[in-house]
């Protein structure tokens, strides 16, 4: 059995399918319901491969620390682009 652990930020829904990007930025589009319950657009989840490399998405989580550690650094990056806009006109 793998412990391989695979972290996958939901990017956008397109109608049934999911686009997700991973660390790596890869994206793939997945059946929207293989995501766990609480899955949106942001967050993180956690995702185990097995033995032959596949995703378990029956074991999929979304990983809340994680979601809200990137939403967190986020912040600080627009923050940081608003602090040295001298126009003050970024606006997101």
């Amino acid at each position: 059995m793998s412990t391989e652990v695979e972290h996958l930020v939901v990017d956008r829904f397109e109608g049934g399918v999911a686009v997700l990007v991973g660390d790596d930025e890869t994206t793939m589009e997945v059946d929207r319901s293989l995501l766990p319950r609480g899955a949106r657009a942001g967050a993180v989840l956690r995702v185990r491969r097995d033995g032959q490399g596949e995703l378990l998405w029956s074991e999929a989580a979304v990983d809340e620390e994680a979601t809200a550690a990137r939403l967190t650094e986020a912040e600080e990056i627009l923050e940081e682009l608003r602090r040295r806009d001298p126009g003050g006109d970024v606006v997101l």
